[in-house]
C-alpha cells in the first residue's frame, strides 16, 4: 500500500487557505477542506439533533437544516458554547480526513499528495496526523479585506502566526496574486514528489 504524503495547511482567516487548497488540487494532489468535511458533519442527524439540544431551535433554517450563521452567532458569544461544539466536531472532523486518507492508499493509483485544509490545526494539536504543514499568512489588514468574517476576537485564541511559521515545513506569505501563490504551491509539490 503505498500512502500519499499527508500535508495539512493552516493559517489565519482570509489568508488564502482555500486558495492554496485549490491550488495543490491543481498541481495533482487531492484535497480536502475541514470546512467542507464540517458542512457534510452538520447534515448528519446525530450531530443536528445534538447540536439542537444544545444550542436550540434557533440555529435550524426554515429549511430544516443547520444554520450556520446562527450557530456562530451563538457560540463566538458564549466560550462555553464554543468549547462543547469544537469538542463534538473537531474528533469528528479528524476521523473523517484520516478515513479519506484510507480510501486514497488503497486506490490502484493512489495519489503521490493529499492535502487537507486544518484551520485549527496547531491548536487543536493535530499536526501529528501530517507528515508535513503548510501555514499560509498575510497582514491582519489584508486579511481582513479578503473575509466577510470579523475575524478579531476569533483569532484572539489562536497559535500567533510567527509560532506556527517556526513549527511548519512551508510557509508562504500570500501578499501578492494567485499566481505567486501557484508557484509557490508548485515548488512545494515538487519538493513532495521528489
Amino acid at each position: 500500500m503505498t500512502r500519499p504524503v499527508a500535508v495539512a495547511i493552516t493559517g489565519g482567516i482570509g489568508a488564502g487557505k482555500s486558495e492554496a487548497l485549490a491550488a495543490f488540487a491543481r498541481h495533482g494532489a487531492a484535497v480536502v477542506s475541514s470546512d467542507q468535511i464540517v458542512h457534510e458533519l452538520l447534515g448528519r442527524a446525530e450531530v443536528r439533533d445534538a447540536i439542537v439540544e444544545r444550542l436550540g431551535h434557533g440555529v435550524v433554517a426554515p429549511s430544516g437544516e443547520i444554520d450556520r450563521g446562527a450557530i456562530a452567532s451563538v457560540v463566538f458569544n458564549d466560550p462555553d458554547a464554543l468549547a462543547w461544539l469544537e469538542a463534538l466536531l473537531h474528533p469528528l472532523v479528524v476521523a473523517e480526513y484520516l478515513g479519506w486518507r484510507e480510501q486514497l492508499a488503497v486506490l490502484p493509483h493512489p495519489p503521490r499528495v493529499c492535502v487537507t485544509e486544518v484551520p485549527l490545526l496547531y491548536e487543536v494539536g493535530s499536526e501529528g496526523n501530517f507528515d508535513k504543514v503548510v501555514v499560509i499568512t498575510a497582514p491582519a489588514d489584508l486579511r481582513a479585506s479578503r473575509s466577510d468574517v470579523d475575524a478579531g476576537e476569533r483569532e484572539q485564541r489562536f497559535l500567533p502566526e510567527s509560532e506556527k511559521v517556526a513549527k511548519a515545513e512551508y510557509a508562504y506569505a500570500n501578499t501578492g496574486p494567485l499566481a505567486a501563490l501557484d508557484t509557490f504551491v508548485e515548488s512545494v509539490m515538487r519538493d513532495l514528489t521528489l
